[in-house]
């Protein structure tokens, strides 16, 4: 019997996702995909005749038919999420009421969204002398955040921040990330990253609301925060020629 795939498709761009989740896609007799945020091409290598489900009209029970329906039947059923599905994926629901009918699963990570928005800003968030850490997060709405991780206690660690979910709050959230993070700080509002209508909307805390306004961007964007965007920075020591490791012995200074 096969496991349920949960697939992460990545972030749009329909070659981003994985070479081993697209053979999956090719190879499956039942697709479930997030049709809200992946594009109907990511999945348009399936075979013939294979049953297409886009879940933004399913309820959880749904799914859950469909899937139970196809591994009953000895079918590969494939379940395609956005970006990589342990980030704001919803699969953790799933996999549960899998366990309680005892059919087996696996999952291919993907692209996120916020490795693609890096990606279209050309930037690293993780710069020598300016930040090692990444802090992935978003504001509560609909879904409550615990309040260890309300924004303005993420906001003191002033290291870089990818923030999904929260474009459309985005004056409240520069008005909080300000309590820590100076008002000149770096942003980048990428929306609808590697996608071909991709917007990219750089500013500082102090006027990317009004930045996002003017472009008419109220959803579908990541929000990256941090020194990381700006051009101070150091050169790592992995290439430095005076910095020895397992692979390379330093150099001297009359080498």
């Amino acid at each position: 019997m096969n496991p349920i795939v949960f697939i992460g498709a990545g972030p749009g761009d329909p070659e981003l996702i994985t070479v081993k989740g697209q053979r999956i896609v090719s190879e499956a007799d039942i697709i479930i995909y997030a049709g809200s945020l992946v594009p109907k091409a990511v999945i348009d290598c399936h075979k013939e005749g294979a049953e297409v489900h886009n879940s933004a009209s399913m309820d959880l029970e749904e799914i859950i038919t469909v899937m139970k329906r196809g591994y009953e039947a000895g079918q590969l059923v494939a379940r395609v999420h956005t970006g990589d599905p342990s980030i704001y994926g919803s699969h953790r629901e799933q996999i549960e009421e899998l366990k309680k009918l005892n059919i087996p699963y696996t999952v291919i990570p993907g692209v996120s969204s916020f490795l693609a928005a890096a990606a279209a800003v050309k930037k690293e968030f993780t710069v020598p002398g300016i930040s090692q850490t990444v802090i992935c997060t978003r504001m509560e709405g609909r879904t409550p955040v615990p309040e260890l991780e309300q924004i303005e206690n993420l906001a003191q660690h002033q290291t870089s921040m990818c923030i999904f979910l929260s474009v459309g709050f985005i004056d409240k959230l520069a008005e909080r990330l300000m309590t820590h993070y100076p008002a000149d700080t770096p942003v980048a509002i990428v929306q609808r990253a590697s996608w071909p209508d991709q917007k990219i909307v750089n500013g500082t805390l102090a006027d990317i609301a009004e930045k996002v306004k003017d472009e008419n961007i109220s959803k579908t964007a990541m929000i990256m925060v941090g020194k990381f965007l700006g051009d101070e920075y150091e050169n790592s020591l992995l290439y430095a020629s005076h910095f020895s490791h397992e692979y390379r012995a330093a150099k001297k200074n009359n080498e």
